[in-house]
């Protein structure tokens, strides 16, 4: 009886493979042989799925975008926004090993997509996709009447959104520095920043567990 062989499943091991090797080698060995041998498949089955290796990055790329909206769909929110804030936003930042490969692969993509132009199309689906999630924030904030007074919408949500991507950037580069319990506290502590002061008081003290870093002298 000839096997049966789940595509969609195979296609999904080829692009974990291709984040391991770009995590360990870097994209410029993200080739169809090395991403074979880390899938533990042939390179004739690898063309069967992907024709090229564009195709085989655009894959990979969009996978990443798919897993973390897959893990938001799932999070379970309490409907208090000054927790599930933080919560939804903790599923995006590099808090564990498997949310550190995918930010270490996803800034990969992001700098070969400068040279490519089917990943840079892709990486403007993702930029907007992600940018949204911080307009869905302000407008529950808005209508939950818990924002100060005055704010410049859009210069607030493209504001949190750097806060965001400098978090995830500094925990790949610095991880001993900038750890999960930092990553939280940080987020919480803008969020409070664009509140109301008495909210301060109804919401829950920022992440007592983020190391507290001593002052340096200059």
């Amino acid at each position: 009886m000839p096997k049966i062989v789940d595509h969609e499943l195979q296609k999904a091991k080829v692009a974990e493979a291709t984040w391991r090797v770009i995590q360990k080698h870097g994209i410029e060995q993200a080739s169809v042989r090395n991403i074979a041998e880390e899938a533990g498949i042939s390179v004739g089955s690898m063309r069967h799925y992907f024709s090229t290796q564009s195709e085989l990055l655009s894959y990979s790329m969009k996978r990443v975008s798919e897993r973390v909206s897959q893990r938001i769909y799932n999070t379970v929110f309490s409907g208090d926004l000054m927790q599930d804030i933080p919560s939804l936003l903790h599923e995006v930042l590099p808090t564990d090993n498997e949310k550190r490969l995918e930010m270490e692969v996803w800034f990969s993509f992001v700098v070969k997509s400068l040279s490519d132009d089917s990943l840079r199309t892709l990486r403007h689906q993702v930029d907007d996709e992600l940018r949204s999630i911080f307009v869905t924030v302000f407008n529950g904030l808005w209508e939950s009447q818990l924002l100060l007074p005055g704010l410049d919408f859009a210069i607030e949500v493209e504001r949190f959104y750097a806060v965001l991507d400098g978090l995830a950037i500094h925990a790949v580069m610095r991880p001993e520095r900038v750890t999960p319990e930092v990553m939280v506290a940080v987020i919480k502590r803008h969020l409070l920043s664009l509140c109301r002061p008495d909210v301060h008081s109804m919401a829950q003290k920022p992440d007592s567990n983020a190391k507290k870093e001593q002052p340096r002298d200059t």
